[in-house]
């Protein structure tokens, strides 16, 4: 099932009220991104950011993660057709909670979901497929009937293959993003390519394709040239 690009009702009353009252505009906008990160929860694409792993991390690790899920939640509020989100794993007591309600404004508040309940044990597991680079298999479409994980590690903690030896473990679906089929390496000084991204980034990516259907244009919204990696058509 192709998750759908066009515009919902909710969209079209945003166009209609706004041109109509104009000073209600903000309060309008509210109302609106509510409703639909709501509707999301039964009628979206689902994504579980798998926390499970943050207590290996160091402070500065937490708080690049804490600030990865700000802008993942903010991507989310501003997207035509949001997903619902889900952080698994997550201790109310520990560390990078404590680290999420100092960084991040209003995140006591957040519309989505969270829980100290493993994502392998929180859903079926033939519904669940592992977002990984380490993958053989790319990700050709977003399912609705699918629940996308994103494993919960920022760059410094990065150890090769846990989230794909995680997923094996639990005998999960893995997919990795379709990099390799629609870009290609650039040349830098430092020689440097990687395909490992934030889970923000990773996010942008699945939120451009939902709406889009496009892979190059998903993959250009979220891959910057400095992980060393450019669109095919961008050298021909």
């Amino acid at each position: 099932m192709r998750a759908s690009g066009r515009r919902d009702p909710a969209h079209r009353r945003c166009s209609v009220v706004l041109s109509i009252c104009p000073q209600h505009s903000k309060r309008f906008l509210r109302s609106l991104t509510k409703e639909r990160l709501l509707e999301a929860k039964h009628s979206g694409p689902r994504l579980c950011i798998d926390l499970s792993m943050s207590h290996h991390m160091s402070k500065k690790e937490l708080s690049r993660l804490a600030g990865q899920i700000r802008r993942l939640y903010g991507s989310n509020k501003k997207a035509t057709r949001p997903f619902w989100i889900c952080l698994t794993g997550f201790a109310t007591d520990g560390p990078l909670y404590e680290e999420c309600l100092r960084m991040n404004d209003g995140f006591s508040s957040y519309l989505l979901d969270i829980t100290e309940e493993d994502c392998f044990t929180l859903f079926p597991l033939e519904t669940l497929v592992y977002l990984t680079p380490d993958s053989e298999h790319a990700l050709e479409d977003v399912d609705l009937n699918k629940v996308y994980i994103l494993g919960g590690l920022v760059d410094e903690s990065v150890q090769k293959k846990v989230t794909f030896q995680k997923a094996r473990e639990h005998s999960v679906k893995t997919a990795r993003l379709p990099i390799q089929e629609y870009m290609v390496r650039c040349q830098n000084g430092k020689n440097y390519h990687s395909e490992i991204l934030a889970i923000n980034q990773v996010f942008d990516i699945l939120s451009t394709y939902s709406e889009t259907q496009s892979w190059p244009e998903a993959l250009k919204k979220g891959v910057s040239s400095r992980k060393g990696y450019v669109l095919q058509n961008a050298v021909e």
